[in-house]
């Protein structure tokens, strides 16, 4: 069975008159002219063969026809705006991530206007702990960026490998001239996070360099490595960095690597979620742009250290 139907335009001025009692608040609610409200009354009253409205002291009231016609528009109107809300509603729903607070900061945050960018119906919500896989037990959280060797590490949850950690000094552009050779770390500071997760990182890459013994000036001990970071950008020592917390530091400019070898981290970043748990349609987007957004600094990184690395 076709469809007659009159123009949109059309209907949706008349049940604007109709609802609101008049052509004049039509029009405002429209964003039209008033003589262009009154010009639909006119084209819709033409195509039906219908006067709709007759005026009665000052108003427009609906004739016998307009009393069939005009209150189902309005519920005609009212039920394609609740199926709009409805739709809106779907696509905009909340998503909470759990992360270590180190790597929010470092990495996730300066890459989020891209993702809400694109996604704006997403309400993405960051919950940071240094302990995230909690949040996801618990159910505070739908996925979690985690810290660990496999993806077996968390019972119960289901885990696929987001990025690695390589390792490598860093320094500030000014300290790091100084640096003709990983021998030469034995004349500046050292900087070290002291934090049990980031206990062996320095001796892993030092003994890769067959410097295991080597002797810093000095030792400086920060409590993370956002902070070792920021104090190597100021340029107070070298510290050990982790590529996903320096990609846009070195970038800029703000940090340099100045020695080409690279040591793959004992642990790596998973993302995670509770298994059996139906994903929503932002989970699933974030997921893709996630590993999208890994995939590319990790490209990028591989490239300036291919570049610039001396």
């Amino acid at each position: 069975m076709s469809r007659r139907l009159p123009p949109l335009n059309a209907l949706r001025a008349a049940e604007a008159v109709f609802r609101l009692g008049g052509a004049g608040p039509a029009a405002r609610a429209l964003n039209v002219s008033q003589p262009a409200v009154s010009q639909q009354l006119r084209l819709l009253e033409a195509d039906l063969g219908q006067v709709l409205f007759r005026r009665h002291r000052g108003r427009l009231v609906p004739t016998a026809a307009g009393a069939l016609l005009l209150p189902r528009l309005t519920q005609a109107f009212d039920q394609i705006a609740e199926a709009v809300a409805l739709v809106d509603a779907a696509g905009g729903a909340s998503l909470t991530v759990a992360l270590l607070p180190t790597f929010a900061m470092r990495w996730l945050i300066p890459r989020l206007g891209d993702f809400q960018e694109r996604f704006p119906a997403i309400d993405l919500r960051l919950a940071t702990s240094q302990a995230p896989v909690e949040k996801l037990r618990e159910g505070t959280a739908d996925l979690a960026i985690l810290l660990g060797t496999s993806a077996n590490d968390w019972p119960g949850l289901e885990a696929v490998p987001l990025m690695p950690e390589d390792m490598f000094p860093v320094a500030a552009p000014a300290l790091a001239g100084r640096l003709h050779g990983p021998q030469d770390l034995a004349l500046v500071p050292r900087l070290v996070v002291d934090s049990p997760v980031r206990a062996r990182d320095w001796d892993l890459w030092l003994a890769a360099a067959g410097l295991a013994d080597l002797v810093p000036a000095s030792i400086r001990r920060f409590e993370s490595s956002a902070q070792a970071l920021s104090a190597a950008a100021a340029g107070l020592g070298v510290a050990l960095a982790h590529r996903p917390f320096v990609a846009d530091d070195l970038a800029a400019g703000r940090l340099v690597q100045p020695f080409a070898l690279t040591v793959a981290g004992p642990e790596a970043y998973f993302l995670a979620w509770r298994p059996g748990r139906a994903q929503g349609e932002g989970q699933r987007r974030f997921l893709t742009w996630v590993k999208a957004a890994a995939s590319a600094g990790a490209q990028i990184g591989a490239a300036s250290e291919h570049a610039g690395a001396g």
